[in-house]
């Protein structure tokens, strides 16, 4: 699926494990460089979330001349943690995509803008959540045109700031 540019998204699958790894790694220094060394931690997302997105068919990669330019997850099922959020709320009750595990490989501009934009074509309306510290994405989806909306909770009772578009 090709919308004009040098990225290609498709499924990811087992065989992109190893690429995935070290390109979740490289985010993950990323985040630290930056400021953010909570969201992610060392060990997030583990091989076992990486493997079930793959399984559920929720975990995407974005080529750019065949190599890996960055990996997301996204779906249209839903995510129990937006049920409860404190602010402005949701400013729509219907169906919406879901983006996790947003990540883009070193020097890869416009792929995490091209990555969104993609899900937002397969749904009417998308949700995202990011950690406080990650300046780099809140400026990106505002950047995007995606409206805070509110903090959600993750399971661990973990803050992270909702954005809509």
């Amino acid at each position: 699926m090709n919308s004009g540019t040098n990225f290609l998204i498709r499924r990811a699958n087992s065989r992109d494990l190893p690429a995935l790894e070290q390109l979740y790694a490289q985010a993950r220094a990323f985040m630290r460089e930056s400021g953010n060394p909570d969201q992610w931690g060392e060990d997030k997302p583990t091989l076992e979330q990486i493997q079930q997105d793959i399984n559920l068919g929720y975990s995407f990669v974005c080529m750019e001349n065949g190599r890996l330019a960055a990996a997301f997850s996204f779906h249209t099922k839903g995510e129990p943690t937006y049920a409860h959020i404190e602010g402005e709320g949701w400013p729509d009750n219907g169906e919406y995509g879901v983006v996790h595990r947003l990540a883009t490989g070193a020097s890869r501009t416009g792929a995490a803008a091209h990555c969104l934009a993609w899900c937002r074509a397969h749904c009417r309306q998308l949700r995202i959540d990011t950690h406080e510290k990650n300046i780099p994405m809140q400026q990106l989806l505002e950047k995007l045109g995606f409206t805070p909306c509110g903090t959600i909770y993750l399971e661990d009772g973990s803050p992270r700031l909702a954005y809509y578009l």
